[in-house]
């Protein structure tokens, strides 16, 4: 039922597109309204590609919200397959919500992820005033006792918060994931809160989240979950230097139609690094508190094949999917 709803209005919009952008010669979806993540994401790399001359003409931006990005992956992959002029936004709710079946039986492997290049890190925080003062004294006292310890997001259970924590813990050896203490939340600000109240004792969520708590001393980053320590934030550590072996970052990128060529998506793949390396896209990442993570091409959709083999088997053992 849900696929037959993307396919009919996906169909829809595809007409409506084509009537209104029909000299367009690139577009980008962003697969949801102006302002957020998605519309950044084609927004900024559309007119950075255009300014360096990454591409001969401008990008057309186009807002298709629905289905958490669903209906813009259903317009891709049943009206869209072969159009070598089109990218879509995507970041790592596209890669969970693949993962969760979440757009009525569309699959990964019916588009082609050209890459990310850039990223917002997740992280682990608790109030200033906690016990624990390193990762790994959290991680015990979990594995000590789960019930003493709650952790608090801004997604709901089985959402990319709850995720980086079962992540984090099935690393370090706690593989009994039902017992985690997870509370969702109605963004990172509420988690914030509840834990500085005393009401939970550690936050997962992004570091942009807690940028102002960190700077006014109300919140302490125990680790971040990226490859290297992220500037400007030098002395947080990351997991991967506490011994956990954990990358977990809201990356921000794109896709393509699946059946475009491969010397088409190539193309594509060239034109982001482009701006990967570009001063304006440090400029951006700086000015919207993103870290650098660049993956590209075959280097990317490997990683996301493991990120969604992943999560599909932790959404599995907590009964989100069948």
């Amino acid at each position: 039922m849900v696929k037959g709803f993307l396919r009919k209005f996906a169909a829809g919009a595809a007409l409506a597109m084509a009537m209104a952008s029909s000299a367009a010669a690139y577009e980008c979806i962003a697969p949801a309204n102006p302002g957020g993540g998605w519309d950044f994401t084609c927004r900024t790399i559309s007119k950075i590609m255009y300014d360096i001359g990454a591409v001969d003409k401008p990008i057309q931006v186009t807002n298709m919200a629905g289905g958490g990005g669903g209906l813009a992956y259903a317009l891709v992959v049943n009206e869209r397959n072969d159009d070598p002029d089109l990218i879509v936004a995507a970041s790592s709710a596209t890669a969970t919500r693949l993962a969760q079946n979440a757009y009525g039986g569309l699959t990964a492997d019916q588009v082609r992820f050209l890459g990310a290049i850039g990223a917002d890190p997740g992280m682990i925080a608790v109030a200033k005033d906690s016990p624990y003062q390193t990762l790994n004294d959290l991680i015990e006292a979990v594995k000590k006792d789960p019930a003493s310890v709650t952790f608090a997001g801004g997604s709901a259970a089985g959402g990319f918060d709850h995720l980086k924590v079962l992540m984090m813990l099935g690393r370090a050896g706690f593989n009994d994931i039902r017992k985690v203490k997870y509370v969702g939340l109605d963004g990172g600000g509420d988690a914030i809160t509840q834990a500085i109240g005393g009401h939970v004792q550690a936050v997962t969520g992004d570091l942009s989240e807690v940028v102002g708590f960190l700077k006014s001393g109300d919140m302490r980053v125990l680790a971040v979950f990226t490859e290297d320590r992220i500037p400007g934030f030098d002395d947080i550590p990351t997991a991967k230097e506490q011994g956990i072996d954990v990358v977990a970052v809201n990356w921000r990128g794109l896709y393509v139609p699946k059946n475009i060529t491969d010397e088409q998506y190539n193309t594509w793949v060239e034109r982001l690094r482009k701006v990967a390396e570009s001063e304006e896209w440090k400029e951006a990442m700086e000015s919207h508190g993103l870290a650098p993570f660049t993956l590209l091409g075959k280097d990317f959709e490997g990683y996301l094949k493991g990120v969604i083999e992943e999560v599909a088997q932790l959404s599995r053992d907590l009964g989100v999917i069948q």
